[in-house]
């Protein structure tokens, strides 16, 4: 059976870490789905295409070349890792994963990512939508703040400038919109094991999500050793 992990939650919850983490661990594909939407996000900027139009974006989803290459993210062969973590490509993000044409043009490139040797998928519907048949489901998330302090962190170890209170605001807002939107609304999987992560570290996250994916999987442990 091929394994097939999902790590579903709201922005910064630390959901992209721990699925890298993980996909290393045990030799797994890792599908970082929020990238697709941010990259959409910068291409339509880069074409002069409005965000709320719907079916020019799908068109757009349907033909951008996109490839993962460790910390490297290419789009149409140029690598746009750091360009896209900026929190104007999440809220662009954010504004085109709302709109259904979008979420279909996507939905089968990221189903024929899992292939062998198996993958490690994150994002927000990946457990409910995309990959519903999942072995393992994650529900991961923290408070607000917590996450905008990460985020705040993050942005300032890659030179970027972030404000921490305006970080908080954003946050929320995404959270609600990403939480009421039509379609593929942010929400845990019935079958996924809920994870708060406010007062844990990485290293405890990992640990966690580890004896989950085992408990599935338990011919990964070869490869990846024990939870602990």
């Amino acid at each position: 059976m091929l394994p097939i992990v999902t790590i579903d939650g709201p922005s910064g919850s630390g959901k992209g870490t721990i699925a890298k983490l993980l996909a290393a661990r045990f030799g797994l594909r890792c599908l970082d789905s929020g990238a697709l939407y941010r990259l959409l996000g910068l291409a339509a900027r880069q074409a002069g295409t409005s965000l709320a139009d719907a079916d020019r974006l799908a068109e757009i989803a349907r033909s951008m070349r996109v490839e993962f290459e460790g910390e490297r993210v290419l789009l149409d062969g140029v690598d746009v890792a750091l360009e896209i973590r900026t929190e104007q490509a999440g809220n662009a993000a954010s504004k085109v994963a709302a709109l259904p044409e979008v979420r279909a043009a996507l939905l089968q490139w990221q189903r024929d990512y899992a292939r062998a040797p198996g993958v490690v998928a994150d994002g927000r519907d990946m457990g409910t939508v995309v990959f519903p048949a999942a072995g393992t489901k994650i529900f991961l998330t923290a408070s607000a703040e917590e996450r905008a302090k990460r985020r705040y962190n993050q942005l300032n170890e890659k030179g970027l400038s972030a404000n921490l209170p305006d970080l908080v605001a954003e946050i929320q807002e995404r959270d609600e919109r990403d939480s009421n939107r039509s379609v593929a609304p942010l929400r845990p999987a019935s079958d996924a094991f809920l994870l708060e992560s406010t007062s844990l570290s990485v290293d405890e996250v990992l640990k966690q999500v580890v004896g989950q994916v085992l408990k599935a999987y338990p011919e990964l442990a070869e490869k990846g050793g024990p939870a602990g």
